[in-house]
């Protein structure tokens, strides 16, 4: 081309810019009202200025006629397309195809444009080296003064790194989301609300195992375990390393054990206000990974339960030995008293003159038995305090009547906090306590006769204690023996066990000796229902 076909290009060029922007399109990208913006306002500015910009734009930009054949080229276009422009000016722009664009979008593209409206999308292009780049283009048609199509304004960029860092971060999502759904352990990403930022699929099966949020019950397990609190976690920046909780699901007896770890994250904030704001207690999220030992724990559990189960038959048998020695001294007291007051009678000439030798050694005969029986009484067992579970104490003596259940046909209905936190108390004191309630729940049920047997066992923390509710359909308590009932040594069944009394004797001092207490509800109508309180904070005085 020669260099005069090339200046009056140029004033053509010229002479298309300076109409466009006279009267820009309406759905004119605003990229290109910035790369032809009039500068200082609306004053109109000379085509050799505008040129200039355009020369100097940092974006490709090329002028053709109706037909796509290219009447300038910028030096952008030039460095992009690596075309010099004296090779591509009067040569159509489907030179820069690379014929990997799929048909339809050309087609789109052609019927926009044509109609007078401004196309964008992204078309493969090549290079004159033969490299293919993904063209990030927009085509806006120029009128003449008759309001036809006189030029096509075309503009795009090189989007191929962008394109492929999208793919890049694609894929990587995807490897992130496939490689925690085929973790075998709960992953969950919480923010400091609370609220789930991420999940997998072991979490939201959890869900429908659970019937709850189980974020909200990590969280108020590990606070109870750690005193994990979500809102710090930003500022202090610690995380926790297998952190044993216990999850009981309502309804069912069988407890869910994790192994939990915690990682503090930065969260992502996608507000152009952030761009500059580093600080690193924004935006603060946990990374929670919760591995299930339920398995492994149920084996532990399963041996400690033996040892519980000798060591709670052995103490049954101390009692027993202890309840019936108290009752043998109880009815020896009534004879010696009436050889005390036959002495009396004899010491004043009554009828009983003379007698006064024989009543003497009856009376140091049975006071020496008194005393061997008193020697022969087992001492009450002093046992440490601990940080004990209540459910899961519970849920060991419940274990431990299984036979019973099994044999009187009853049914055990789960009704425990899922998250319950730990107290200070005697854990075998304890069981024993709820062991005597629940013995005397399978004796009432036995009584009633019902067909359809039932225990209920309700736990919760409200105000301060923790309150374990223990129901039956059994025959109940009459209203006359509610207090009778925590006296020693009385029996309210009609067909007595082998025990002298019923037990709640002794399960009354424990409570009280965990500060707690003991109470039957005197409202419930349909069988018995039993309310044992515990402080949650603290207990004092030693439990026999």
């Amino acid at each position: 081309m020669s260099k005069q076909s090339a200046s009056n290009g140029y004033a053509e060029a010229f002479d298309t810019i300076s109409r466009f922007l006279a009267e820009p399109p309406k759905d004119m990208p605003n990229e290109l009202l910035n790369a032809f913006n009039l500068l200082g306002g609306n004053r109109f500015l000379s085509p050799r200025l505008f040129f200039e910009t355009v020369e100097q734009a940092p974006v490709a930009i090329s002028i053709t006629d109706p037909t796509a054949r290219i009447l300038y080229a910028n030096s952008a276009f030039e460095k992009l397309t690596g075309y010099p422009r004296d090779e591509v000016i009067g040569k159509n722009e489907s030179m820069l195809s690379s014929k990997s664009t799929p048909a339809e979008v050309y087609q789109d593209l052609w019927q926009s444009i044509v109609a007078g409206k401004v196309w964008g999308g992204t078309l493969v292009n090549i290079r004159q080296d033969g490299q293919e780049y993904l063209a990030k283009l927009s085509i806006s048609p120029v009128l003449n003064e008759e309001g036809r199509i006189a030029y096509f304004l075309g503009m795009h960029d090189d989007v191929t790194e962008i394109h492929a860092l999208e793919r890049r971060l694609s894929f990587q999502k995807t490897l992130t989301e496939t490689t925690l759904n085929a973790a075998p352990m709960v992953v969950v990403v919480i923010d400091s609300d609370g609220t789930v930022l991420l999940e997998n699929h072991a979490y939201k099966t959890l869900i429908s195992d659970l019937g709850d949020d189980p974020a909200r019950l990590f969280v108020e397990a590990l606070h109870s375990q750690i005193g994990l609190d979500l809102p710090r976690v930003c500022h202090s920046g610690d995380g926790f390393t297998n952190v044993e909780v216990r999850l009981d699901a309502t309804g069912t007896l069988a407890p869910r054990w994790f192994a939990c770890s915690g990682v503090r994250i930065n969260n992502l904030d996608e507000a152009a206000r952030s761009y500059f704001n580093n600080r690193k207690e924004d935006g603060c999220c946990l990374l929670l990974l919760a591995n299930e030992i339920t398995e492994s724990r149920n084996r532990i559990n399963e041996a400690r339960l033996n040892m519980i189960r000798a060591n709670m038959a052995e103490q049954q048998m101390v009692q027993t030995m202890r309840e019936a020695i108290n009752a043998s001294l109880f009815k020896l007291q009534a004879p010696l008293n009436i050889i005390r007051a036959a002495m009396n009678m004899s010491a004043n000439g009554g009828s009983c003159a003379g007698m006064g030798p024989v009543l003497q050694q009856a009376l140091e005969t049975g006071e020496e038995a008194v005393e061997s029986l008193h020697g022969s009484l087992p001492g009450p067992r002093i046992e440490p305090a601990a940080l004990v579970n209540v459910n899961e104490l519970l849920h060991e003596v419940l274990r431990l009547s299984t036979d019973s259940f099994l044999s009187a046909g009853i049914v055990i209905d789960w009704q425990a906090s899922p998250v319950l936190g730990s107290i200070n108390a005697r854990p075998n004191a304890l069981r024993g306590l709820f062991k005597y309630i629940i013995d005397n729940a399978i004796h009432s049920l036995k009584e009633s006769g019902r067909d359809y047997r039932e225990i209920r066992l309700e736990t919760r923390e409200e105000q301060g204690e923790l309150l374990i509710s223990i129901m039956d359909n059994g025959r109940g308590i009459a209203q006359n023996e509610r207090l009778k009932v925590f006296e020693p040594f009385y029996c309210g069944w009609s067909r007595p066990r082998e025990h002298a009394g019923m037990g709640l004797t002794m399960a009354q001092e424990v409570a009280i000796g965990h500060r707690g207490s003991i109470e039957i509800d005197q409202h419930f109508i349909g069988g018995c229902r039993v309310f044992v309180r515990l402080p949650v904070h603290g207990m004092g005085g030693e439990v026999p």
